[in-house]
This record gives C-alpha cells, structure tokens and sequence, in this order.
C-alpha cells in the first residue's frame, strides 16, 4: 500500500515537471513588476527597451484624464492613456505603416512637413470627456459615434475598442487626417470614404503592418447583401452622396449601401480590366493634391477651404463634375461593369 502510494506520488510529480506545471506563487516582487508596467513610467520603461521602428522618442503626458504617455515617431505624435504593453508596442508601427499606405494612394509620394497628433485613449470616457472639451457645441453629434475614432480640426481621437477594432478605425480616420493635411482640395465623399476603408483591415508582420483592402469582410458581406436586396445605389446617385445624407435619415439599407459601394468603387477603378481606369483615377487624386481641377472659381473657393462646411448640394455638384471629366460619362455601361465586378467581389464571400 505504501509502495503504491510513493508510485501514485512520483506519477504526479513527473507529470508536472514535464508538463510546465509551476509550484509557485506570484510573489510580492513581479506583483510589482506588474503594477509598475501598467503605469506611465513603467510603461515608457517598457517601451524605450523594445527599440520600436520610426520612434524617435517617449515621455509621460501630463493631462486630467488618467496617467499616459507620448509617443513620437517619424511621422506622428501620439498622446495615449492607453497602458497596454502588448497592443501599444505595435501602436507605432501600425501609424507608420499606415503613413506608406497613405502615400501609396498619391501618383506620386510627397513628405508632411509637421507630424500628425493622434489621440489614443484606454477608455470611452476619457474620450467622451475629451470629445466634450474639444468640439464644444457639436459635442452631442461626435458622441453618438460607437466606433471609437474621429477626425476633426486635423486632430485623430480614438478609444480602445480591441485591438483589431481600434486599429481598423485608427486606419480609416488617419486616412481623412493625411489628405486634410496634404491635398489642397477636399475629396468627394465617395473618393475619400472609398480610400479610407482600405486601411480597415490589416496583419501585423515584424514590427510593421500590411493593409490588406481585399481582405475587409465587414465591407465585402455588407456588399454582397446589398446586391441580395436589389439595393444597389445606381453609379450617377452614389458619386454625389455624403455620409450625412444617408445617416440622418437613419436607413441602416442605404447607409451599409453607401459605404461597401464606396470601397468597391475605388476598388473598381483601380483593379477591373487590369487597371484600365486606374490612370484617370490617379489624375483625379493629383488634381485634388496639386490644386488643378477643372473647376469653377465658387467651386474651387470652397474645396480649398477646410473651415467651410461644403453642403450636400456642392458635394453632388463638384463630385458629378470630377467624375466625368476623369471618369467618363456614360453611367450606363459603368453601371454595369460596375455592377458584375462587385458579384466577382463577393462571389466567395459567405455570411454566417
């Protein structure tokens, strides 16, 4: 019986020796390790030791909303209270890879003479106080946002909503914060919501980050249920709507409609028949860069002026008149091309 008992003791002892087991407890000192890393100064510890890519420096930020920290990089500065080791290590790379994404857009790459600030807050009301300090009046419009991110006055503010998540809103509003800051004219609706959700999807490969457009299942199901509805929003409509239009009337329909339309559109003008449109699509993106569209000195006063707001009338006049001059006219036959390649797009797509 003894024997059997010294057996059944060195049977479980080797088991957990072999199997990792740990006959310990956590002790008062990582317990403290621990505590330190979710503080600031543990944090920029932390950090300052991984050698990131394009950081050029760390330090504590001083503010009333929770502890934090700045981060520099070649491109972006970027205040956080987000204290997380694990997702804000790859917060810098994912903005400087998208910062190449954004000049893979252009015919050809230019530099941003300032950095771009970055707002990255660990909870919804850090953000929503912020929000309410920062926009003033139009406060109660911004916090209805659910997705965690907005651009606004040149700023990107956003919360951790996940990792996946946050990163895909951080690309998509970074996208509106670049061509703020580097086209002279402001994009048609359909142009820069079309290009912002190609950065909403992306994997993380050595410190850096690959933007993967043709990979967006949120926008690609959203497409193929629009196409199963019959609710496609004909070429000619799509081009001169604006998010507003479709969101203030809250239809869920034309909202998903617009902006998987969106997406599949830029997608179609650089991709379908081998890129046979993807020069005129490249003139029109310079033209807005440059400053040299082909239109009239009102129109123009307006695209150039980032302090006015451009009502849904201008966005449909000005995104009509682009559209043709680079595009083409004949709404029918793009209509259909358009269409059959947004079924090639879909065609192995499978909802759950």
């Amino acid at each position: 019986m003894i024997l059997k008992k010294i057996t059944l003791t060195f049977l479980i002892f080797f088991i957990c020796v072999t199997a990792g087991c740990q006959f310990r407890r956590t002790t008062p000192d990582s317990a403290a390790a621990g505590k330190k890393l979710q503080s600031a100064e543990g944090m920029i510890e932390y950090l300052t030791k991984q050698h990131l890519p394009a950081v050029e420096s760390i330090e504590k930020w001083p503010n009333k909303y929770a502890e934090g920290i700045i981060i520099t990089t070649d491109h972006y500065v970027i205040y956080t209270t987000l204290l997380e080791p694990l997702m804000l290590y790859q917060v810098p790379g994912f903005m400087e890879s998208a910062y190449r994404g954004y000049q893979d857009q252009l015919p050809n790459p230019i530099e941003t003479r300032t950095k771009l600030t970055i707002y990255l807050f660990a909870t919804r009301q850090q953000w929503e106080d912020y929000t309410k300090t920062f926009t003033g009046p139009q406060a109660p419009v911004y916090l209805k946002i659910q997705r965690g991110a907005y651009f606004l006055k040149g700023l990107c503010v956003a919360y951790n909503i996940g990792r996946t998540q946050t990163f895909s809103v951080l690309g998509h509003e970074g996208w509106h914060q670049f061509n703020d800051r580097t086209f002279r004219y402001r994009l048609p609706s359909w142009v820069d919501e079309g290009i912002a959700m190609h950065f909403e999807t992306s994997k993380y490969e050595q410190g850096w980050f690959k933007f993967e457009p043709d990979k967006n299942m949120n926008r690609l199901s959203a497409l193929k249920e629009t196409l199963a509805k019959n609710k496609m929003i004909p070429l000619k409509e799509l081009i001169g709507l604006n998010p507003g239009e479709v969101l203030i009337h809250s239809d869920t329909d034309a909202a998903m409609a617009f902006y998987a339309q969106s997406y599949a559109l830029v997608r179609f003008l650089r991709e379908e028949g081998y890129g046979k449109r993807l020069r005129d699509f490249h003139q029109l993106l310079f033209g807005g860069l440059k400053g040299i569209w082909p239109l009239d000195e009102p129109e123009l006063s307006i695209a150039s002026n980032r302090d006015i707001m451009p009502t849904a009338g201008w966005n449909r006049q000005i995104a009509n008149t682009l559209f043709i001059n680079y595009i083409g006219d004949d709404f029918e036959r793009l209509d259909r091309e358009y269409v059959t390649f947004c079924r090639k797009l879909v065609y192995r797509i499978y909802k759950k």
